[in-house]
């Protein structure tokens, strides 16, 4: 309150010196004078002032100009009450403050003496509503999947009401039996332009799709490629010795899921992973011999056996990998052929067209490329065609075709994803290779450029 009176002060002298220079000096006779100003205890601004004597001449002038200067005390007076007013409000605030400032103090003081106890139960009780809240999320989130499945419903919805709406259409315009001589028009036209597909030539490797994972690191799986349409079999041969066990299922599907249908104990067992099921029969090469076996899986028994003359086998003419992979046994459109290496033909791949029932060989053809330096070989069309490697990296390097009895060098890669491919056959039905990648059984989509034969051909 004492900058409040120090400021009346000075703003009651700065009016009176404001006034005009001439009236300043005011005797008693003439006008006010300021006697003497004095504070209370309470702070308020006291002033005695002394009243001029009343004279008619001078009243008006003087009357005007004190009625002025009362003005000014007025709002002067209203300025300083507000200004009061807003001092003991803030001067309220600070107390307050002061108040807080102390409190927080002290909490910092005992926020440093417990700072761990009080971290570990404001740590708790944040973890507890996180958890709370946890629950939430999931529900959030499956109204945000709920609202884009209902949008898409929306959409198949208005898509399928559409298409029936074209079909409806399209009923509506020809007839059941009209139809129906349409579609078979269309299969009739269908067959007869496969029909007229050549055997085509290895153009690319795809893949490959991984079916399962089983076995050892070695092994074979196969189906027929002469079985029908919903013959679906696939048998399965773990290990390239020392095994005579034979697994069957009835389709893919059951042997991915592992449901067997059959077990076939073999007589003999078999030496390497290069069999074959062609036509109902399994061809295998009898462990520790080149002597081919043909065993009947409908009647259980061996139906044929014949020495493949002067094959090496037992390791003397593998594959790069080993695995007594000496002699190949595959089929392809054309037939049964048997892949092996003899001293005759130095070390060399040998091709070997086989009777499918008496095991005799047909035809051969001698090729330059060394058995050994071989990673795996498959036959399409009547053409051999060889991988340099069993590892990664490996491709179709050399190609041997039947038909011309030439040969070429080729460079079609395929990605040997497993590293390690100790079985790699074609399946003429199903245009792919079955491959066993290091306990993997897997396929490989084939590219074959087809010659299409014209009337002036046939």
């Amino acid at each position: 309150m004492r900058a409040t009176s120090n400021l009346l002060n000075l703003l009651l002298l700065s009016l009176l010196a404001g006034l005009d220079p001439s009236k300043t000096q005011i005797s008693p006779k003439e006008g006010w004078q300021v006697y003497s100003s004095a504070q209370d205890p309470d702070g308020r601004c006291i002033c005695t002032v002394v009243a001029p004597e009343q004279n008619l001449c001078s009243r008006d002038a003087k009357s005007r100009q004190l009625r002025q200067l009362l003005e000014k005390v007025q709002n002067m007076s209203q300025s300083i009450e507000v200004l009061n007013l807003r001092t003991q409000r803030d001067f309220q605030y600070v107390l307050k403050m002061e108040t807080q400032m102390k409190g927080l103090k002290a909490k910092f003081r005992q926020i440093e003496d417990d700072r761990k106890t009080l971290m570990t139960k404001h740590f708790q009780e944040l973890k507890e509503k996180m958890d709370e809240l946890l629950p939430l999320i999931p529900v959030l989130e499956q109204y945000k999947t709920d609202a884009k499945l209902i949008t898409q419903f929306k959409e198949e919805i208005r898509n399928l009401s559409a298409v029936l709406t074209g079909i409806q259409e399209e009923i509506g315009a020809y007839d059941y039996e009209e139809l129906h001589q349409r579609v078979l028009s269309l299969e009739t036209r269908l067959r007869d332009c496969m029909k007229k597909l050549t055997c085509g030539k290895l153009m690319k490797i795809t893949g490959p799709v991984t079916v399962k994972t089983s076995g050892t690191r070695f092994g074979a799986w196969m189906t027929d490629p002469l079985a029908s349409e919903k013959n679906n079999r696939v048998w399965y041969m773990d290990s390239y010795t020392n095994n005579k066990i034979v697994r069957e299922y009835k389709s893919i599907a059951d042997f991915v899921s592992g449901a067997e249908s059959r077990t076939y104990n073999l007589p003999f067992k078999w030496a390497g992973t290069n069999h074959v099921v062609y036509n109902g029969s399994l061809y295998f090469n009898k462990y520790q011999s080149n002597i081919i076996i043909k065993y009947s899986f409908d009647m259980g028994r061996v139906l044929a056996q014949r020495s493949l003359e002067y094959a090496g086998f037992h390791n003397v003419y593998p594959y790069t990998w080993g695995g007594f992979s000496d002699i190949d046994l595959m089929a392809d459109e054309i037939g049964l052929w048997a892949v092996y290496a003899t001293n005759q033909n130095a070390g060399n791949i040998v091709i070997s067209q086989l009777n499918q029932d008496t095991l005799e060989v047909m035809k051969s053809w001698s090729t330059g490329y060394p058995k050994r330096s071989a990673g795996e070989s498959f036959m399409i069309c009547g053409t051999l065609y060889v991988t340099n490697s069993h590892l990664t990296g490996a491709k179709v390097y050399y190609s041997y075709s039947t038909k011309t009895s030439t040969y070429e060098y080729t460079d079609i890669p395929f990605h040997n994803q497993y590293f390690h491919i100790s079985m790699l056959d074609y399946n003429a039905r199903d245009r792919a290779l079955y491959a066993w990648n290091n306990g993997h059984q897997v396929l490989f989509n084939v590219t074959l450029f087809h010659i299409i034969k014209t009337e002036d051909d046939t």
